[in-house]
């Protein structure tokens, strides 16, 4: 796949004309990407697929990088994909149809209610498999609290005030916040730290919260198999990622009356613009509330 990227660069400089700092900028964005690809088990560019390619957004994002930054490297994907198809090394341009400007558009839809619950279901409450009970844990506490896949995966150990219903949480920039945990997570927070940490620690010592089952630290690449897994389980056919989660918390919060503001700090969103994104379901409420309401609506 590197060979590959190595005749891309020769192509942009030699055909295209383009300068050294655009070719290097194209080269380090498509490097990621393959790297990232290579955790998925892909190895060829003719399996890649255009949910990957929007899982890799994803990951951009929970990996704190600028809209921008996002926006330039989905710019890099498609330039690739045009000369992979140009030179039939891809049978079709997956990524034709997918544009730059309104990125939120390419990310994950949020989830209904009764989604979330199956998602949940995968794994049973009363369940004996410690990693089974630490995986519901995990679906819980990203749901209950709009926690970055990163902020999920650097929980330390204690980090649950569960008197307070309260998790502490790091999130750019090391920013600490205060984020509430509903009754259900918490409740699987508990069983967890009771019945499954113990045995994955097993003689171990670790500061982490969620561990492997070897008790070594839980990644985020782990976490999003875990999210996907359980998606698949629960036949939801949504492209569903660990932010499609903190999504939803935020969508379900918006669309129940919370306060934009509160959304904000709750999510650790530094700027009010990026939280307005969940507007969209005030809006399809609105639709709904005049279709229903109103007299010339129909």
């Amino acid at each position: 796949m590197e060979r590959t990227l190595t005749h891309f660069s020769g192509y942009l400089s030699i055909e295209r004309g383009c300068g050294k700092n655009t070719v290097d900028s194209y080269h380090f964005d498509l490097q990621d990407f393959i790297e990232f690809l290579r955790t998925r088990g892909v190895s060829a560019y003719p399996q890649v697929t255009r949910d990957q390619i929007l899982d890799y957004l994803t990951d951009c994002k929970d990996r704190g990088l600028e809209s921008s930054s996002i926006a330039r490297r989905l710019v890099a994907i498609k330039s690739f994909f045009r000369y992979l198809y140009q030179e039939r090394i891809v049978p079709s341009d997956i990524t034709d149809v997918m544009t730059s400007p309104k990125l939120w558009r390419l990310l994950p839809d949020f989830l209904t209610v009764a989604e979330v619950d199956a998602l949940l279901n995968v794994y049973p409450k009363s369940g004996k498999d410690p990693l089974a009970i630490r995986n519901r844990c995990i679906l819980e506490l990203l749901y209950s609290s709009g926690l970055r896949v990163s902020e999920c995966a650097s929980l330390r150990n204690g980090a649950i005030r569960f008197e307070e219903g309260l998790v502490r949480v790091f999130g750019k920039g090391s920013k600490e916040r205060l984020v509430p945990v509903g009754r259900k997570a918490l409740s699987a927070l508990k069983s967890y730290l009771e019945k499954s940490r113990p045995l994955l620690l097993k003689t171990k010592d670790s500061p982490y919260l969620f561990l492997t089952y070897r008790g070594g630290k839980l990644d985020r690449e782990r976490i999003w198999q875990v999210v996907k897994e359980a998606a698949l389980q629960a036949g939801i056919r949504k492209n569903i990622h660990p932010h499609t989660l903190r999504h939803s918390f935020a969508s379900h919060l918006l669309a129940n009356g919370a306060d934009l503001r509160v959304i904000q700090e709750m999510l650790g969103h530094a700027d009010i613009s990026t939280t307005q994104i969940y507007t969209h379901i005030d809006q399809r409420k609105l639709l709904k509330v005049h279709k229903q309401f109103h007299p010339r609506s129909k």
